[in-house]
């Protein structure tokens, strides 16, 4: 995979379902000035569609930006299985932050065709970070199949590999929230790479002493200390948050804070709708996916820390 130039912006379309981990991402690529977002697309995964699509209009007034937003798929291509509200609350920002009915509105174009002109407007110059499940670019790639080869590359994050030495793995959320879209993306050639969830959780995670630190920084700190409450990861003993959405969305600004390896990859389709197998490459590279496997957490604590800083003017209601 080639190296990005970081003397130019990078041209984005964000597919997202926020979504407590969504909502730290989206605000970074707000006021990120080496990227350049064309469009927010959203999708049912953590909330339903409808809900995702508020909340991210709601973000975009809170912050006072004005990219556009289309609303995108309420189901999987082939199956409807449930949100994750249970854990991001029933507005999907928490048990205590209800955000309020956003005045604009999404553009009045489908999610495809508005994501198929952008990327035919900018051939092999758009890159797709996605922070939810498949299911928009699944049905872009079936129903324009033209626009496969002028995509640049996808990051996604979610995805936990049998197979794998060094992963605990698990079947992942946003793969089988719409598995026939996953495997969609990983036939279609475009370059991908991929974010597992064990690297959110166990390497780049927020302890909660650093959350609470966050939260005395700034009003966007404050904010986000809020909505953290009770998205405390499950199963560990310490409280944590997991920043897999903010790993996908650094990745493509700072490459250098990631280790990856070349593989290929299975999907269940049937018998564990979602279970996926990985395989290391031979030499470890090659092909058209590319899967993290590691990231320098001092380094990434720093950056994390510097961008919230950095919105220090920032004043919220």
């Amino acid at each position: 995979m080639k190296d990005f130039d970081i003397h130019k912006k990078h041209k984005v379309i964000i597919d997202t379902d926020p979504g407590i981990d969504d909502t730290t991402a989206l605000i970074f690529t707000m006021f990120d000035e080496r990227l350049d977002v064309k469009l927010y697309v959203t999708v049912k995964g953590n909330v339903g569609v409808d809900i995702a699509t508020n909340n991210m209009l709601h973000l975009l007034e809170k912050f006072d930006k004005h990219t556009p937003v289309a609303k995108g798929s309420s189901k999987g291509i082939k199956r409807d299985t449930p949100d994750a509200s249970w854990l991001h609350g029933k507005y999907g920002m928490g048990e205590t932050y209800i955000p309020p009915k956003a005045k604009t509105k999404p553009i009045n174009k489908d999610a495809s065709t508005a994501m198929y002109e952008i990327i035919m407007a900018n051939p092999h110059e758009v890159s797709i970070l996605m922070f939810g499940p498949h299911t928009n670019i699944a049905r872009l790639f079936l129903e324009h199949p033209d626009c496969i080869p002028y995509v640049k590359q996808i990051i996604f994050e979610g995805f936990s590999p049998y197979g794998m030495p060094g992963i605990k793995p698990h079947i992942s959320f946003n793969i089988r929230t719409d598995p026939e879209a996953f495997k969609v993306l990983i036939d279609s050639g475009v370059p991908l790479v991929i974010i597992p969830s064990e690297l959110g959780r166990n390497v780049t995670h927020l302890p909660e002493k650093m959350t609470q630190d966050i939260g005395k920084m700034n009003d966007t700190g404050k904010f986000l200390e809020e909505i953290y409450q009770n998205y405390w990861e499950r199963g560990y003993e310490d409280k944590r948050i997991a920043t897999n959405d903010t790993d996908a969305y650094l990745y493509l600004v700072e490459p250098e804070l990631f280790t990856s390896i070349g593989v290929d990859i299975a999907i269940d389709l049937q018998d564990s709708p979602g279970k996926t197998y990985a395989t290391i490459r031979e030499g470890h590279d090659g092909g058209h996916i590319s899967l993290v496997t590691g990231c320098d957490r001092e380094k990434f604590k720093k950056s994390f820390l510097s961008k919230i800083r950095n919105l220090d003017n920032i004043k919220l209601d």
